[in-house]
């Protein structure tokens, strides 16, 4: 077990220290609740089933019967908890020469950005492994694949047939292929675009793309139709954690697409260790990220 002891902080005892530093930054705080819907549970997992409902209705000859179909379940999305935790123990001696008073705080500080830190990064996994086969969703494929299975034994796509980088046309023909997204039995539905994810690499390249009021990067003096439609309500979001740096997400507002369980919020807890006299700072939290239907999200890998 690591133990933070008087050595470890020399320094910290000698009279006339003008300051600590290293812990106290700003950081990429509670994005996930931004683009994730947030849900709690109180089981160890949670599971969302697919509804498919009827295809068009057919015409109907003078004095023919009257064509039934049928509706049925299809595929499970399963949530499954992870626990996540992480402790750090102070040596008796540490406490007797008032370093907890100093650096007591600090740590326990640290220890929730550490907890904060984990929960982006897990959350933007879900982004890291979306065109992965070993990430697979409750269709079998992964979220963002160009051969999600429907029922009526037809696929539907929600990325390019050639990979691109982020720019005002990929942004319309994302918009457009949205908007042509249909139910499992191929009937249209009314979906539109509403957060742009991006890794912080694009930061630039999205404002100028959605914050102009002209078009960017061309000499006509069109309008920024992205912009004056108002295509993107909830602007962009950079992550640090998105790991390809040429990727990009428009996030929808399909429902029951990109979802957060959380069954314990993080708890911090003290205890005394009889044995070493230390002290024991402990944090954990137990949550799930996840999707269910794949219509939340229109992704590229960039070019």
């Amino acid at each position: 077990m690591a133990v933070i002891t008087r050595s470890d902080h020399a320094k910290s005892l000698v009279p006339g220290l003008h300051a600590l530093f290293g812990l106290e930054y700003d950081r990429y705080d509670e994005m996930h609740e931004r683009v994730f819907e947030k849900n709690t549970s109180q089981r160890a997992f949670e599971e969302e089933v697919l509804l498919v409902g009827f295809g068009a209705a057919p015409t109907k000859a003078e004095g023919s019967a009257v064509t039934f179909d049928a509706a049925r379940e299809s595929y499970v999305s399963r949530y499954t908890m992870e626990e996540v935790s992480l402790a750090f123990s102070i040596t008796e001696q540490a406490l007797e020469d008032n370093l907890y008073e100093e650096l007591g705080s600090r740590y326990t500080k640290a220890l929730a950005r550490s907890m904060a830190h984990t929960k982006q990064v897990k959350a933007m996994n879900i982004f890291n492994n979306a065109f992965s086969s070993d990430h697979k969703g409750g269709d079998g494929v992964s979220l963002a694949n160009a051969s999600h299975p429907l029922a009526t034994g037809s696929t539907a796509s929600n990325t390019f047939s050639t990979q691109v980088d982020l720019s005002e046309t990929a942004l319309e023909n994302a918009v457009i292929a949205i908007h042509n997204f249909t139910d499992d039995r191929e009937l249209p539905i009314a979906v539109n675009p509403r957060m742009l994810l991006i890794p912080i690499e694009s930061q630039f390249v999205a404002e100028r793309i959605l914050r102009s009021e002209l078009r960017s990067a061309t000499a006509d003096n069109d309008l920024n139709a992205l912009r004056s439609k108002g295509m993107f309500p909830g602007g962009y979001e950079m992550s640090p954690h998105i790991s390809d740096t040429d990727s990009f997400y428009v996030l929808t507002d399909s429902p029951d697409g990109l979802k957060y369980f959380e069954r314990i919020a993080m708890q911090t807890s003290t205890e005394g260790d009889f044995d070493s006299g230390s002290m024991k700072f402990k944090a954990r939290e137990r949550y799930a990220f996840g999707f269910s239907d794949w219509r939340a999200v229109y992704a590229s890998q960039g070019a």
